[in-house]
């Protein structure tokens, strides 16, 4: 009975041990032979059979003919100049707001109605003025027809000049203080005095904040509104190490929002800020062609910028692998001997990608089918 028992428990080791036997045969049919120079870990040689499997082709450096599509991504901001705070010319008390937050206004329009007694006041001292200044004109002429005829005296004339001088400027400081808060003295009389004045619109926008209500009283110096223009739309957006070169001022971009990605906006950028921050990146800033309602402030935005195509140097793309952000090629050693060479790229399309100063490249052959296969021989390798 024991014997029977132990002979089972021999009979599963074994399965086990041929178990594990055969994976390590497999994973060593996988890199088998793979051998590296020593000293130069960045050289691989494959057997015949491996080169059989990997199936490798090799190309050389080729002059291209390539353009370039960056995309870039950012958000919608104001340009300061294009954000205003609306107050009163005077104070009073807010009898009414005709508009709420995000409001679109056009220009001229009632945003808000002010009533204060002083309005009252200053035109009834613009009437009284008035009709103070009609009798001084008519004394002062009277006086100098008087004085023409020395009826009167020098000094009655000069009198009565001045007090006509100073009545029509006054008259015309009260016609312009009126004017200021939307009163026109064109038809004012003693029938039509009012006490509320509008709070008009400088500028056709949206409204960003309201900060007064109903029945407040404002001071001159009070902010009733903060007022957004959109002809300040600027797009900020962000343009990575790689693309910096070939992002310029008064390139002309196609922009859309994530909302709305088929419906696509041009614009133009006009400036980019000479910095790169944190992230690997810098900004540049563009304006849109023409006012779009569609971008508002603090929206996320897409961008797409056609670069001019360009003579260049480049590989097909299967020939350039990337290892932990860095780009590579293989060279035809001869002898299955395969080198692994870094390289700086630049712009790529569905086939090509440019090398910058690739002269060094120019006599080599390059491995173009089968470098990823060799890119991770050398790193399992170096695992």
């Amino acid at each position: 009975m024991h014997f029977k028992i132990l002979s089972i428990y021999s009979l599963a080791l074994a399965l086990v041990l041929s178990s594990c036997s055969g994976k390590k045969e497999e994973e060593k049919t996988v890199y088998e032979n793979t051998k590296f120079t020593k000293n130069k870990e960045n050289t691989v040689h494959l057997t015949e059979k491996q080169a059989q499997s990997v199936g490798i082709t090799t190309t050389t450096i080729q002059d291209r003919n390539m353009e370039k599509l960056v995309r870039l991504n950012g958000k919608a901001e104001i340009a300061p100049s294009h954000i205003s705070s609306l107050s009163s010319i005077m104070g009073g008390h807010i009898k009414s707001i005709t508009v709420i937050n995000g409001s679109h206004f056009s220009k001229g329009q009632v945003l808000a109605i002010v009533e204060d007694p002083q309005f009252i006041q200053l035109q009834q001292d613009y009437l009284v003025t008035k009709a103070q200044l009609e009798a001084a004109r008519l004394n002062f002429n009277r006086q100098k027809d008087l004085n023409t005829s020395k009826a009167s005296s020098d000094k009655t004339m000069q009198t009565a000049q001045a007090d006509y001088s100073t009545l029509n400027a006054t008259l015309k400081g009260l016609e312009e203080k009126l004017r200021i808060i939307g009163i026109s003295v064109k038809g004012l009389n003693t029938g039509n005095i009012r006490s509320k004045i509008n709070v008009y619109a400088p500028f056709t926008g949206f409204v960003s904040k309201i900060l007064v209500n109903n029945g407040q009283y404002i001071n001159p110096a009070d902010t009733l509104f903060e007022l957004i223009n959109p002809a300040g739309l600027l797009l900020e957006l962000k343009v990575f190490e790689n693309d910096i070169n070939d992002v310029k001022v008064g390139q002309e971009i196609v922009v859309y929002n994530n909302q709305n990605p088929d419906v696509k906006s041009n614009a133009k950028i006009v400036s980019i800020v000479p910095s790169i921050e944190t992230g690997g990146s810098a900004t540049a800033v563009a304006r849109l062609s023409s006012v779009n309602s569609d971008f508002v402030k603090g929206m996320y935005i897409n961008a797409e910028v056609n670069i001019s195509s360009r003579n260049t140097q480049g590989l097909p793309n299967e020939a350039v692998v990337s290892f932990e952000n860095k780009n590579y090629v293989f060279e035809d050693l001869g002898k299955s001997n395969y080198k692994m060479i870094p390289v700086t790229t630049g712009i790529s399309d569905d086939q090509f990608t440019e090398v910058i100063k690739a002269d060094f490249l120019k006599e080599k052959k390059i491995v173009q089918k089968g470098a990823y296969g060799l890119l991770m021989m050398l790193k399992n390798k170096a695992e």
